[in-house]
């Protein structure tokens, strides 16, 4: 018999099976449903190698999809912990962020105090940003400079202070706060930043290398006098209500915190 005979037939009989079967059954042919959760999978696996691979801008964005388009991924927590971890690596990179940082390039007269004053920012961010050892900066000098703006919303029923970027949450923290419920509520504005700051207790001076000292290693406060956020001597009261009114952190999230926040940022606190 013929040999193309052969084949041609076959491929007749191929085409009239295909048309026989229902549409949905050859739909089941074509294509097989993706399990459910792969597609988020498959963004952590990708989010994983562009963080080890040091692409920050691109793991956040992947990251961030997993939260918006699954929240059913079986690990939403560790992926949040990990967008945070980005999100802070990002704030104290030299990395270019579009809309979020700018270049500049000092000019003569130019000092940190004065950049930090333009940008609504803080010395210590520049320096950390772009690994200054000290303040001298020079002429012709390219610094990336954050230009975000920050502010804090204090959840006191979960004893919680988000830190966010232009209404984005950046990072959660774990705090204390008063004890009866004594933290005031409303929208205060951050007035001092004091580092290793001396505590007044009815009357006595409490130097910072004291034991007694229970305002830690930095102090933002707050419009209210007598108010504000501060570092503790005490890790293990975090989580709980015992302050006598003010937002108490670890000493290693405040300074974190300090570092970032410059004098008018907003601060809101809620029951």
């Amino acid at each position: 018999m013929n040999k193309k005979l052969l084949i041609g037939g076959a491929v007749v009989l191929f085409v009239v099976v295909i048309l026989l079967f229902p549409k949905d059954k050859q739909a089941s042919i074509q294509t097989a449903p993706e399990e459910p959760g792969m597609t988020g999978t498959k963004l952590y696996t990708q989010a994983s190698v562009l963080k080890a691979k040091g692409e920050i801008l691109q793991a956040k964005e992947a990251y961030q999809k997993i939260l918006s388009e699954h929240p059913d991924f079986g690990n939403v927590e560790g992926v949040q912990k990990e967008l945070e971890e980005l999100n802070m690596k990002l704030i104290f990179s030299n990395t270019p962020v579009p809309v979020k940082s700018v270049i500049h390039k000092v000019e003569s007269g130019d000092t940190l105090g004065d950049l930090a004053k333009k940008y609504g920012t803080t010395i210590e961010l520049i320096k950390r940003s772009n690994n200054l050892d000290s303040n001298m900066i020079r002429v012709g000098q390219k610094l990336r400079v954050w230009t975000g703006a920050f502010s804090i919303f204090v959840d006191k029923s979960q004893n919680i202070l988000i830190l966010k970027d232009n209404g984005d949450v950046l990072k959660v923290y774990n705090v204390s706060t008063g004890n009866g419920n004594s933290t005031p509520v409303g929208e205060f504005t951050i007035t001092t930043r004091l580092v290793d700051p001396v505590w007044f207790n009815k009357g006595i001076v409490v130097p910072p290398e004291s034991p007694q000292n229970v305002l830690g290693s930095r102090w933002l406060g707050f419009d209210l006098p007598g108010y504000g956020i501060h570092g503790t001597i005490d890790p293990e009261s975090i989580g709980k209500q015992v302050t006598a009114g003010c937002i108490r952190m670890r000493n290693e999230d405040v300074e974190e915190l300090y570092s970032i926040i410059p004098k008018g940022t907003k601060v809101i606190v809620v029951d």
